[in-house]
């Protein structure tokens, strides 16, 4: 029989997005934390910037889930892993809770999770428990634990609210209207938690103000399987070790998996991480990892470091291996003009340009026929990953594969190979099509699919 384990676990949703589900699980792991609960919190979707937040507020790192990206058996695998541990699992939900084809009430259904649902109170009085029967109601298999009250006006209003819960349902707590428990913004979602100051300050604030609306409880334990290792990347091996592959990682260029890093140092592969920002010269390495993030924001900063400019020219040139990502891809081209107009030169290891603009230029889970030779077998596989970006870009380079997107909207992104370096818009998840990533950092040569003689 399959291991079963028992953990504690809420997924907390909201009717709509913007309505404080970030807020609300930052203020909940912190809290919990703070009474010695060991807290794991995970993310629906491929954000990458909510994690950052629910690290911070729990102290330890935190993983997406997402179907379409990862499948079924690692997201059971991440939560039966999390449940050997925590004291209390968090699922943020993403959207609306019945919003979208994998929304999060399908996901809270298919692994059991009870849902919290944090609903916006604001100029509102007993339709508040009319929204939350509803919720509770619209899908008979869903389980609605309790809600929390949002943007609540005074400890009166909270109680009126709480009042109007329908029996059955638990009414969870309440956070009030207040411009210090706002989270600033931008183009992409959130700004990013290291760019935000006073930040533990903020999280002590919101848990506070939670437990003092009502008496907090841990929500009942959930049952658990284990799911054994993926076998087609266990079986790989270590064909990574000896390796170091250094990774940018600072405000610029954030936009990384932890997936992504626990599967190369699962490879073997030593990570150094280094910041361009910090005008941090390129480690000593074997393969370079520039994930995306924001470049946009500081290229007076990127575009005169022309001390890293030249070691990562340098790198690619000598036929290094190379992984660039949305931003980090960016980051390599000759230059970026922002929406303003300005023009910035950049590392120009990548032949081509790239304008910022206000629309979305794409958004959307991608899959690339991916080829390799590692191990001297041809490999094919289904690399997956998202693409969210503002940019379009010009660039000139014949693609060795497009990544596509399955859906209302389809948007096809261009995989470029120049040297040993693999870019493209779109954010990799690596353990997707192992054999090709552990190629790609060892350096292997890439086979180029069927579109490789098409212009991009």
């Amino acid at each position: 029989m399959a291991n079963k384990l028992s953990c504690p676990a809420l997924l907390v949703a909201a009717g709509s997005s913007d309505s404080g589900k970030t807020t609300v699980v930052a203020a909940m792991a912190r809290y919990w934390r703070n009474q010695g609960k060991r807290v794991r919190v995970f993310k629906c979707g491929p954000d990458f910037i909510d994690p950052k937040f629910h690290e911070q507020a729990s102290g330890n790192p935190a993983h997406q889930l997402d179907l379409g990206m990862m499948g079924e058996s690692a997201c059971r695998r991440h939560l039966a892993e999390a449940a050997k541990e925590a004291d209390l699992i968090l699922v943020e939900g993403v959207m609306g809770l019945f919003d979208g084809k994998r929304s999060s009430a399908e996901f809270a259904i298919q692994f059991g999770l009870p849902v919290l649902a944090v609903i916006n109170g604001a100029k509102m009085a007993q339709t508040f428990g009319a929204i939350a029967y509803g919720l509770a109601n619209f899908d008979s298999r869903l389980n609605l634990y309790g809600v929390v009250a949002n943007q609540v006006g005074s400890p009166g209003h909270a109680k009126l609210l709480a009042s109007s819960v329908p029996q059955g349902i638990t009414f969870a707590g309440a956070l009030p209207r207040d411009e210090a428990l706002a989270l600033p913004d931008r183009h992409l979602g959130l700004v990013q938690a290291q760019e935000i100051p006073g930040l533990d300050e903020w999280l002590e604030t919101a848990a506070a103000k939670l437990a003092d609306s009502v008496p907090l409880t841990l929500p009942p334990p959930v049952s658990f399987e284990s799911v054994a290792e993926d076998t087609a990347i266990s079986e790989l091996g270590q064909p990574l070790q000896g390796k170091t592959i250094a990774v940018a990682n600072d405000a610029a260029f954030a936009f990384i998996y932890q997936d992504n890093l626990n599967f190369l140092t699962q490879m073997g592969a030593k990570l150094r991480f280094f910041s361009p920002l910090a005008k941090q010269r390129l480690p000593q390495c074997d393969a370079l990892y520039l994930p995306g993030g924001y470049p946009e924001l500081h290229l007076k900063v990127l575009s005169e470091h022309d001390a890293l400019i030249e070691d990562i020219q340098a790198h690619v040139n000598g036929d290094k291996p190379a992984l660039a990502e949305c931003g980090g891809m960016l980051y390599l081209l000759n230059q970026l003009t922002t929406v303003e107009g300005q023009c910035h030169q950049l590392a120009g290891v990548i032949p081509g340009q790239a304008q910022m603009q206000k629309r979305l230029a794409a958004i959307g889970m991608m899959s690339a026929e991916l080829t390799s030779g590692f191990g001297g077998e041809r490999a094919i596989e289904a690399a997956r990953g998202h693409s969210f970006h503002f940019s379009k870009s010009n660039i000139d380079l014949k693609h060795i594969a497009t990544a596509q997107q399955n859906g209302i909207v389809k948007v096809d992104e261009p995989v470029y190979r120049h040297h040993r370096l693999l870019a493209s818009y779109v954010h990799w998840y690596l353990p997707s099509a192992p054999r090709f990533f552990v190629s790609l950092f060892l350096g292997e040569e890439i086979i180029p699919s069927k579109v490789a003689d098409h212009e991009s």
